[in-house]
């Protein structure tokens, strides 16, 4: 209850009127034509929607306008969910839109949701009952239209990253009411005909009404009764159809689909070239060891034939009746040769023979002891003067003769080598060449 006595300002009348609208109307689906369409700069729309008796103000945002699947114009009848509002700043009564259909898509919406959820209850979509598809196609069928942007889409992929793989096309209306009995046809005769191992269902992107060929229930229960595995590719990628939920596998574009089914050439070829040469190599290598194998027996053969055989023992034969004869004669040669390196030892062994040997060898020794001590000797002498006149170079005398003398502390005997280990006063010994002076010291001077 608002005070009567209270007097409102206009801001305030219309802030309050704002929010009992808002806070009265939840969200509401409300239907009619645009009329008075605008599109400022900003991205948002401003329109009139009317009936043949009345008509309100709305305004829908940039945001959800980006969502909507159609350009709105003046003159179409469409669906909306909006919020009741009030625009405060010139006291309009308006709607804030958050979604928009054409009006025919409302009960399309409710159908689809409906056949959606029965579908669902009945397991067609459950992933035990998806197929798998083949690692490498064979032949790839496609049912779609034959003048559509899809086939264009999907045989320019092939084309770029497998144009090897075979492609047969089931040409079929994609929109309209003959649409679902063409793709399920289509989809039949593949099956019957089994020239290709997967299919992909496929057209470009549309309003719902466009797509609801794919959203009919027998073109659902045809997809999932098919042997053959099949890739939906229906519509952009925001775009989701019945058939999408059944099929084996979902591909968001038609280029989406022919990516997923076609291996990467390059990729390929080079897989194939690797294995190639794996294959070569163990060829080869198999080839070589069967070759050995085969020289092996080969001599293993030779060896066992009766006539080599034969050869052999004949051969051997020989060799004993050789060595036969030759005994006696080799028996008395190894006698003599026994006979003369006993003879050899015995006469090297006679002690005669052993004393003038040694009697040489002390006369030899005796004749060049004297010289090889008088060598040593010499060398000696030499190598005592070479000291003896090191010594005297490095000797304290030699230097102290030169007129050089040597400073010690008298307390300690310590060599004076600074004048900063003396102090006035201090008592020295000075060494020199034939005697030794003790003074003390009265001045230092040190050098600057």
């Amino acid at each position: 209850m608002h005070d009567n006595n209270h007097i409102y300002s206009v801001s305030e009348l219309c802030r309050e009127t704002r929010l009992l609208l808002e806070g009265t109307f939840l969200t509401l689906s409300i239907e009619g034509e645009i009329s008075n369409l605008s599109r400022p700069a900003s991205g948002h729309i401003y329109f009139t929607l009317k009936d043949d008796k009345a008509q309100v103000q709305c305004a829908m945002f940039r945001t959800p306008l980006r969502k909507v699947g159609f350009k709105p114009d003046n003159g179409t009848r469409v669906m909306l969910n909006a919020r009741v509002s009030l625009y405060e700043a010139r006291g309009n009564f308006q709607l804030i839109v958050e979604q928009m259909e054409t009006a025919g898509e409302g009960a399309l919406r409710q159908q689809y949701e409906a056949l959606k959820q029965k579908l669902s209850n009945e397991g067609l979509y459950d992933e035990v009952h998806k197929k798998q598809l083949p690692e490498l196609a064979k032949k790839l069928g496609v049912i779609t239209s034959s003048s559509g942007a899809a086939i264009h889409d999907i045989l320019t992929v092939l084309n770029s990253r497998f144009p090897s793989l075979p492609v047969l096309i089931y040409p079929v209306t994609v929109q309209g009411e003959r649409a679902k009995h063409e793709i399920v046809d289509a989809i039949e005769l593949a099956n019957k005909r089994e020239d290709c191992d997967v299919l992909i269902l496929a057209r470009g992107g549309g309003s719902l009404e466009d797509l609801w060929a794919f959203n009919e229930e027998i073109v659902a229960r045809a997809i999932y009764n098919s042997t053959l595995p099949i890739i939906s590719a229906i519509g952009h990628e925001v775009d989701f159809t019945i058939a999408d939920f059944v099929a084996d596998y979902r591909a968001p574009t038609p280029s989406a689909a022919a990516e997923c089914i076609s291996p990467d050439q390059h990729q390929w070829l080079s897989h194939l070239n690797y294995l190639a040469k794996q294959l070569s190599t163990a060829i080869y290598r198999d080839l070589s060891d069967k070759n050995q194998q085969l020289t092996q027996y080969h001599h293993r053969l030779k060896r066992a034939h009766p006539g080599m055989q034969l050869q052999m023992h004949a051969q051997r034969l020989d060799d004993y009746q050789l060595r036969l004869l030759q005994t006696p004669k080799q028996i008395l040669q190894q006698h003599q040769l026994r006979f003369a390196e006993l003879k050899s030892r015995l006469v090297n062994s006679n002690p005669i023979q052993r004393t003038h040997t040694l009697q040489q060898r002390l006369s030899f020794f005796q004749q060049r002891l004297p010289l090889l001590i008088e060598h040593q000797l010499q060398r000696a002498r030499i190598r005592f003067t070479d000291c003896n006149r090191g010594l005297e170079t490095l000797s304290p005398l030699a230097t102290l003769s030169r007129g050089y003398s040597i400073s010690k502390r008298d307390s300690d005997g310590t060599i004076i080598k600074s004048t900063q280990h003396l102090r006035l006063g201090d008592k020295i010994n000075v060494q020199l060449i034939d005697g030794t002076l003790t003074t003390s010291i009265e001045a230092i001077n040190e050098n600057s």
